[in-house]
């Protein structure tokens, strides 16, 4: 069964999910790194892929709402290029807007306290860029 991690890239985090199964998404933990430091980052998250021989790497893709690539997109697509440099897991982007809106209105629905809900808002939003993601390759199956 094939080992799956999602990303949710910020400029200082990284947020990151994972399935083991390839149908549900858990939250992992959140990397930190010196602002903007994509290489750093890349370094963490390919010792993170390697160790849990991750096959596929879901990375989000925050695209504009009306589908043009912003600023934060091409990080996203630089960032890919780095990771592949340094493991060998398929790295996919994957659209992901709005996810750390549904992640933080899932929070506080629940009632999540301010504070942890920034320290837990890029772990969730990987889980839902993650979640999607299987669900879509789930359904494509049917």
């Amino acid at each position: 069964m094939k080992k799956y991690l999602g990303l949710d890239l910020g400029s200082k985090t990284v947020g990151i999910s994972m399935s083991e199964s390839g149908v549900i998404a858990y939250a992992l933990t959140t990397l930190r790194f010196s602002e903007n430091n994509y290489e750093e980052a890349a370094d963490q998250v390919s010792q993170l892929v390697i160790s849990n021989k991750i096959e596929i790497v879901v990375l989000g893709f925050p695209k504009h709402m009306n589908n043009d690539i912003g600023i934060r997109g091409k990080i996203s697509e630089d960032f890919k290029v780095l990771l592949e440099q340094r493991c060998s897991a398929e790295i996919v982007l994957w659209d992901e807007r709005l996810s750390t809106q549904t992640a933080l209105r899932a929070m506080i629905k629940g009632s999540e306290r301010r504070k942890s809900q920034k320290q837990k808002k890029d772990e969730l939003a990987a889980v839902v860029i993650l979640q999607n993601y299987l669900d879509y390759k789930g359904a494509s199956l049917c």
